[in-house]
Parts: C-alpha cells; sequence; structure tokens
C-alpha cells in the first residue's frame, strides 16, 4: 500500500503539473503527450498512489532521452469494429494510447451501451486506475488491466505466474465515493508453512494474475516478435486490455447513484480493520486525499524532490521547489 513520504514540501497541482508537462516537452515529446503525462501523474498524486506518480516521471525522462522510449510515436488503430479498438503505441509510453483510447471507449459506451479496447507496441502506462478512473468520471463503469512481456520458464514452478500486473475496476456513485480497486496481482509472497495451511489462497491469487497476463498480455498481442528486441528498438513490452460500460445502461443513472450511496455509507459505518481509524472501501482513502491534496498541496518526499531536481537540471527546465519551502513538513 502507498503510504505519505514522511519528511518533504508540499506543492500547488498546478505547479507540479506546469514542471511535469515542461519536462516531457523538453525531452521530446509532443505538447499533447506531455499534457497527458502532467495530467495523469498529478492525479495519482492527489490521490495519495505515491508509486505511480510523479515519482516515475524521472524514470520515464530518462528512458526518452536514452533513445528507449519513442518520445513521438505514431499511434494508429490497426484494427476497429463499431464497439472494439486494437492500438499500436508505436514504442512510446502507454499513458499515451490508453488515455485516447479510453477516451474514444467513454464516447463510443454511452452511445452503444459498452466498448473496450486493447493497446499493444508500448511502454509502462502507470497505475491502472488511471484509466478506470477516467470512465468513472463520466458516470461509466470500466475494466482495466496490463501486463509486461516476459518468458514463461519451465523450470519455474506455476505459482511462480502470479506475477505483479495491476487491476482496476470503477463504479460510479453520488455523494459518496466511487469504488475503484487498483491492486498489483502479485500480492501474497510464497511462504511454505502459510500455503501448507492456506493453498486455497495461493490459487485464488493465480486465477486473478491470469487475467491480466491473457487479456493485457497475450489477447493485446505483446508477443508479436515485431515488438520485441532485437527487431523493435523500444523498451515496447507492455499492453494493455480496457472495458467501459454505460452505467445508465443498467438502471437509470440516478437510482444506480442512489444504490451505490447507500451501499457505500453502510460500509462506511462498519468497524474499521484493525489498525486503522475509519472503514473504508477501494476508492475512500483516495476521495480522501484528494481533497486534502487539492486544498493543501501534494506533499513530494525528499527522495522524490532530489529526482525531480536532478532530471530537471539535465533538461535545464526550472523548478519551482524553492518557493515551497515554507510549506516542509518532517516527522
Amino acid at each position: 500500500m502507498n503510504t505519505p513520504p514522511k519528511s518533504g514540501i508540499r506543492i500547488p497541482p498546478d505547479e507540479l503539473e506546469a514542471l511535469i508537462i515542461a519536462l516531457f516537452e523538453k525531452a521530446g515529446t509532443a505538447r499533447i503527450h506531455a499534457e497527458i503525462m502532467g495530467q495523469l501523474l498529478i492525479q495519482t498524486d492527489l490521490r495519495g498512489i505515491v508509486s505511480h506518480g510523479t515519482q516515475k516521471a524521472p524514470e520515464y525522462l530518462r528512458l526518452i532521452t536514452q533513445g528507449r522510449v519513442n518520445p513521438r510515436p505514431s499511434i494508429r488503430v490497426v484494427h476497429e469494429t463499431t464497439t472494439t479498438r486494437v492500438i499500436d503505441g508505436d514504442g512510446g509510453m502507454g499513458h499515451w494510447p490508453c488515455y485516447e483510447g479510453t477516451h474514444w471507449a467513454i464516447a463510443r459506451a454511452k452511445e452503444h451501451g459498452t466498448a473496450a479496447l486493447t493497446t499493444r507496441n508500448h511502454f509502462h502506462f502507470g497505475g491502472a486506475s488511471k484509466y478506470t478512473r477516467l470512465a468513472v468520471e463520466q458516470d461509466c463503469i470500466a475494466f482495466a488491466v496490463s501486463c509486461h512481456r516476459y518468458q514463461i520458464n519451465p523450470e519455474w514452478d506455476i505459482l511462480d505466474l502470479s506475477r505483479n500486473s495491476p487491476l482496476s475496476f470503477s463504479v460510479p456513485a453520488g455523494e459518496q465515493p466511487p469504488v475503484v480497486p487498483d491492486m498489483s496481482m502479485g500480492f501474497l509472497p510464497y511462504d511454505k508453512d502459510f500455503f501448507d495451511r492456506h493453498p486455497a489462497a495461493y490459487f485464488k491469487v493465480l486465477g486473478l494474475s491470469v487475467i491480466p497476463q491473457v487479456l493485457g498480455g497475450v489477447i493485446a498481442g505483446i508477443h508479436k516478435q515485431e515488438f520485441a528486441p532485437p527487431q523493435s528498438p523500444w523498451e515496447s513490452n507492455q499492453g494493455s486490455f480496457i472495458a467501459v460500460f454505460d452505467a445508465a445502461s443498467f438502471m437509470p443513472l440516478d437510482e444506480l447513484k442512489a444504490e451505490m450511496d447507500r451501499y457505500m455509507s453502510q460500509a462506511r459505518a462498519t468497524r474499521p480493520a484493525p489498525g486503522y481509524d475509519r472503514a473504508e472501501l477501494p476508492g475512500g482513502p483516495e476521495w480522501l486525499c484528494q481533497q486534502e491534496y487539492a486544498r493543501d498541496g501534494i506533499p513530494i518526499g525528499d527522495k522524490d524532490l532530489k529526482s525531480l531536481q536532478e532530471i530537471a537540471a539535465k533538461l535545464d527546465v526550472e523548478t519551482p521547489f524553492e518557493r515551497f519551502q515554507h510549506t516542509r513538513f518532517a516527522p
């Protein structure tokens, strides 16, 4: 689970977004793609998902400037029906085809009830909830998974296939926070004693792990030889599967939101899990974080500040960090 940094400074979201856009544009990306990175990474930070927000920007920027990720891909639709698309990312960041594809799927779902897409031939797409949240903001239900390409070793144990592929669902609500599980599937490290006592837990994790690997990997087509080295010059090792459903296709939207609010309010009124001070379902903690961070600024830890400062210096981009030293926090 993500936890807030213990020491650092708070930066207003718009200041941080402007920095991310400037960094990606200076690294050679198109302005529109720099803006997508700014929007998605800052929205992730606002929800307290530190691991997949601006913390990832220095890594992405290094790969782009090293020529390992395509800064100006020609993203194209290689197959399409009324409600499905297959999108090729041309070796760029996965955020770009997934963001564009999700917006297309939302529009099609509003018209036809449902739409789905796969993406391939791109690098990391970030956390899966980046895309399910785009849909829930438009009163849609969504599902998103992704997978990295890897070769299965016959010497592995079958449980080794329980890898860290991401998966997210989202369902809108009214006044209550939307339900947005966002998780990695490799969440149960192997322990022989625990396995002997609870084998079903491991096989359930394995079953969940297969979903993103098949849909976001095999079905997405990431194992095609032309997308792998040495044929591809890019780190195009990831794919995705994203499905969107118009919530109003299942019941009137006001009724659906009222029912979700009833369920959520009852769930949040239960006793919290041991060690926690409040009961929340997936999406609740992020909802609370977003309200606080939008008001008080996004907390950026000292380690991440240093990484951002270093890549900004290499790209000759000025950072706003000095202006917000008065917001410094520490244990």
